[in-house]
């Protein structure tokens, strides 16, 4: 399971609605990728689809859709939002991860 925080919770409400996306309806696609400077990058998106290889399951009123491969690298991950002096953005705290870059976007088992 991937965990949202308030912060993640407020800030995804408000882009979806941003983009034209219903909150409580549409999800947010979370995956994995090659590539990043540590191996594997971090993806986040908004769907209204979900495909068959999909797992969707919903963490403090976020509907979350992660693909199958992805979900083994995420699970027990916290998604937050860091609005500090350091920068804006979202936030994956990925218990799997052995090491990360510095921007934290990418990532290594």
């Amino acid at each position: 399971m991937i965990k949202v925080s308030e912060g993640a919770k407020t800030k995804i409400s408000q882009l979806m609605t941003e983009e034209g996306f219903n909150p409580t309806q549409d999800y947010v696609r979370v995956g994995v990728k090659s590539g990043g400077c540590s191996g594997l990058s971090y993806e986040l998106n908004f769907d209204n689809t979900l495909g068959e290889n999909d797992k969707l399951f919903e963490e403090n009123n976020v509907k979350i859709a992660v693909d199958k491969k992805s979900f083994l690298y995420l699970v027990g991950t916290t998604l937050e939002y860091s609005g500090g002096l350091n920068g804006k953005g979202f936030v994956f705290n990925n218990p799997n991860a052995n090491r990360t870059c510095g921007c934290g976007e990418s990532f290594s088992l």
